[in-house]
């Protein structure tokens, strides 16, 4: 229950979950439950693979260990301690912590990917997710430790946590895991074979956080494209750029959706009368839809090859029951989403360079036609300094922006050549996305000093409304004052959802 009413079930099937769904769940709007379907191929998957157990046959993290330890053999009277031992030996990550909302992002993750039931783990583990996700037990889960195939040095914790063992927290308060499950009417699992390797050896942390941070993504560039919007009534811009027949001749799809957007934004404004004497604007201006277009796209690839991880197996070996096989993979290689994560860190770089360049043009006279820093009067200081500040953002977004997934060593005995850093890849995209909702503040800042300075110009039904929220909580510089403030007040505005109701659809 939250505030009172029931919550949404959403169904996994290990086959149908979306990033929408990964964010709703992270916000503890849904409860879940497992799909009797996918109950029954768990439970045939398992039974197949405890069969095993009437042959020698090696079993990678089954019958046999992990890593360069694939050649211990793990006999049957020790599959509870070696599956135990290897939570302890996997338990290396470092802090800081996840969210509670990444926590549950990540459990979700792990828990659609163990649906698709090519894992061999007992049923009752997996359940074990489902309940603590239900139950609102947030096991501590270190944010940092792993090198992106396989997050195991962290998921282990969360393996410690459905044992009994390690700390969580639960109703808001951090307490031991066997208190939390206490109190929550839940029993510390016990691990059988397998059980371990399909704790630890999955992307879930990496993935989990990805959903949200893609979800954070989508959002800020529909408002990237609303200030834009508000920023071209500041500068009494051209519109011909974002004409329908402009995207005709060359039909790019995120080109197509952002302009759109911006249109709709720009409905009724005085704008689509108006004739500026300039021939046509700087790039920075003419080219914002183009930009914000491949930023799109760059999101649109990152968030379906990651849904489509979110609904696929990625575990070694990979357990056929259906054909009568067990074979050993690659699975757990994210590489294909890593690399999506990669090139919306470049776009969103792009992003922000562009709206620097546009908030310099609004303060730079021979663009405007309005007093330099847009000072109300010729005394007045205004905006002449904070270029430094949002220019010193856009050197940590160029920084942030550069890949990391080709920086690995070869690890385990040489086994493990290859990783891709997939959490820091993540991370690195939710660190731009917040600069860069800074840097929007920024800009929309001078829009609305602008618009004002022009004094009764006919803003669109979007921008309008967008003008008004800002000045809402960030007034006319009518002299000069600290700025700081007035950039607090944007990003929040935009960062906790102010303008939500008036950002159109891509």
């Amino acid at each position: 229950m939250t505030n009172g009413q029931k919550l949404r079930t959403l169904l996994l099937d290990g086959s149908s979950l979306t990033i929408e769904d990964v964010v709703a769940v992270a916000a503890g709007l849904v409860r879940v439950e497992i799909a009797e379907d996918a109950w029954q191929r768990l439970v045939r998957s398992r039974q197949f693979i405890l069969k095993q157990t009437e042959s020698d046959s090696p079993i990678y993290g089954f019958n046999r260990g992990v890593g360069l330890n694939k050649d211990w053999v793990v006999e049957e009277q020790a599959f509870e301690s070696y599956n135990r031992s290897l939570l302890y030996a996997h338990s290396a990550g470092v802090e800081p912590y996840a969210s509670e909302r990444q926590v549950r992002a990540t459990l979700l993750a792990r828990l659609n990917t163990l649906l698709v039931g090519t894992t061999g783990a007992s049923p009752e583990l997996i359940k074990q997710y489902a309940e603590f996700l239900n139950a609102g037990i947030h096991p501590l889960l270190p944010s940092r430790g792993s090198v992106g195939a396989g997050d195991i040095t962290l998921l282990s914790h969360l393996g410690l946590a459905f044992i009994g063992e390690g700390d969580v927290i639960y109703k808001g308060t951090r307490m031991a895991a066997e208190e939390a499950l206490q109190q929550a009417g839940l029993q510390p699992i016990r691990l059988g074979a397998k059980d371990g390797l399909a704790i630890v050896s999955s992307n879930a942390a990496a993935a989990g956080h990805g959903a949200l941070v893609l979800q954070e993504g989508e959002r800020l560039l529909a408002i990237a494209d609303l200030v834009y919007a508000l920023s071209l009534e500041a500068l009494q811009g051209q519109l011909t750029p974002l004409d329908k027949s402009v995207h005709r001749s060359r039909p790019y799809e995120g080109h197509g959706s952002s302009s759109s957007r911006i249109r709709s934004y720009l409905k009724g404004s005085s704008l689509w009368s108006h004739s500026t004497g300039a021939l046509q604007d700087p790039l920075s201006f003419r080219s914002a839809s183009p930009v914000h277009g491949a930023a799109l796209e760059a999101l649109g690839y990152a968030k379906g090859s990651l849904q489509l991880h979110l609904n696929s197996s990625e575990d070694n070996p990979c357990v056929l029951e259906d054909e009568g096989r067990i074979l050993p993979s690659a699975s757990f290689e994210p590489l294909a989403w890593v690399l999506g994560f990669e090139m919306l860190g470049i776009a969103l770089s792009h992003v922000s360079k562009i709206a620097c360049y546009r908030t310099i043009k609004l303060s730079t006279p021979s663009f405007t036609g309005l007093p330099r820093f847009l000072a109300p009067e010729a005394h007045i200081l205004a905006f002449s300094t904070i270029q430094k500040t949002f220019t010193a953002l856009d050197a940590e977004i160029r920084h942030l922006s550069n890949p990391v997934s080709a920086d690995y060593y070869s690890l385990a005995g040489d086994m493990e050549d290859h990783s891709t850093n997939a959490p820091l890849a993540i991370h690195k995209t939710g660190e731009i996305i917040d600069r860069l909702t800074y840097i929007l503040a920024i800009e929309a800042i001078h829009a609305a000093q602008a618009i004002d300075l022009r004094n009764g110009i006919k803003l669109g039904e979007g921008t309008l409304t967008a003008y008004n929220r800002i000045r809402e909580v960030v007034p006319f510089l009518d002299r000069d004052r600290s700025l700081s403030g007035d950039i607090k007040a944007a990003y929040t505005l935009l960062k906790t959802g102010g303008l939500d109701d008036q950002l159109g659809e891509a």
